[in-house]
């Protein structure tokens, strides 16, 4: 199919855009209240970390310019830090805590990691899991099933690759970590010494009544940002919002599947099961026309919204933003779609 066959590059799945109608209150029944929960029992461990405040304007790198580095399938695809490593480049390298195995096992050891998922169990994978069994594993694939770090095939090697890289790099490493975090992911962080900064998700409006937004606040005296719902934007926000910096790179933020990914492969296969068959599970599916590549992405109601949110945020921002990603459908008028390349020979 070529994008002249769809004037507006993009093809929804009947039920696509009915979810993603809901998905603020989607989010919220997944997270919200184990979030609250989670910063709750934080509190306790508050003081082993300092406010994100102390953070706002220092400067990383050069100060003139970052690359906030997400895990999208691109990452596996372009191998980006290839490029990065040998361009010289000086700048600020900011990661989702996802992509915190690919920069270290690269010689790369990020200026900031970001941290923002409630979940319980999976997010401290990429940190490594000092719990992890094989008995655990036979409960959950999520990481053996997704489009993802290959070296995930391995899980107790690669966990246990991972458990090295952190005791050795944490106490060099800024974590700028949601007060939403699960007590695995936030053990893990005080246990390999890493320099914390505590925040608050905006997980609502703070100025509605019974705001659970401001109840964090009130309850810690932190500061609150806007994650738009996921890690990638969060670090995004970091860079911006709380940083400061100016010209702000992205890599790995695909927001979409590449063509002929399997939907097993794909993040919320197992949620969108729970709705539908196998068999149905297209018609929930969006596929998107990236007209700066020539290439069609699909995605999933959960990203697209995510690329929603990131298109507000984008337009709010203060720095000039620039996808070099190389993929995936996250393009509009307030970014820069660029190779990685053409940024790098402009801020190294």
């Amino acid at each position: 199919m070529t994008a002249k066959d769809n004037p507006d590059h993009i093809q929804s799945g009947k039920w696509a855009e009915e979810i993603i109608a809901g998905m603020d209150q989607i989010t919220w029944d997944r997270i919200g209240q184990m979030s609250l929960d989670n910063a709750r029992r934080n509190l306790n461990v508050q003081d082993r970390g300092q406010s994100l405040a102390k953070l706002r304007n220092q400067t990383l790198g050069d100060g003139g310019s970052c690359i906030v580095v997400a895990s999208g399938p691109s990452i596996k695809i372009k191998d980006p830090v290839k490029e990065i490593k040998s361009s010289g480049y000086g700048g600020a390298i900011i990661c989702a805590e996802s992509a915190i195995r690919y920069l270290l096992t690269n010689g790369i050891v990020p200026d900031l990691v970001v941290t923002v998922d409630p979940h319980p169990s999976r997010v401290v994978r990429w940190l490594g899991d000092p719990e992890l069994t094989e008995e655990k594993l036979a409960k959950d694939d999520y990481f053996r099933r997704q489009d993802m770090d290959d070296a995930f095939a391995s899980e107790l090697a690669t966990n246990e690759e991972i458990l090295n890289l952190l005791d050795k790099h944490g106490k060099n490493i800024k974590i700028a970590m949601s007060t939403s975090s699960g007590e695995a992911v936030v053990q893990r962080v005080l246990d390999t010494g890493m320099e914390v900064y505590w925040w608050n998700p905006m997980l609502d409006d703070p100025d509605e009544e019974n705001s659970a937004t401001r109840e964090l606040q009130e309850m810690n005296g932190l500061p609150s940002v806007n994650a738009g719902g996921n890690v990638g934007a969060a670090a995004f926000m970091m860079a911006d919002a709380v940083l400061g910096i100016e010209h702000v790179g992205l890599v790995g933020m695909d927001l979409s599947y590449y063509d002929g990914t399997p939907y097993r492969n794909t993040q919320y296969y197992e949620a969108l099961l729970r709705l539908a068959d196998e068999e149905q599970l297209e018609s929930f599916f969006i596929r998107i026309f990236n007209k700066h590549i020539g290439e069609w992405f699909f995605t999933d109601p959960a990203y697209m919204w995510y690329r929603e949110v990131f298109l507000q945020l984008a337009a709010d921002a203060d720095c000039k933003i620039y996808n070099c990603t190389e993929g995936g459908i996250l393009f509009g008028d307030d970014i820069e779609f660029i190779a990685l390349s053409q940024f790098l020979g402009n801020h190294t």
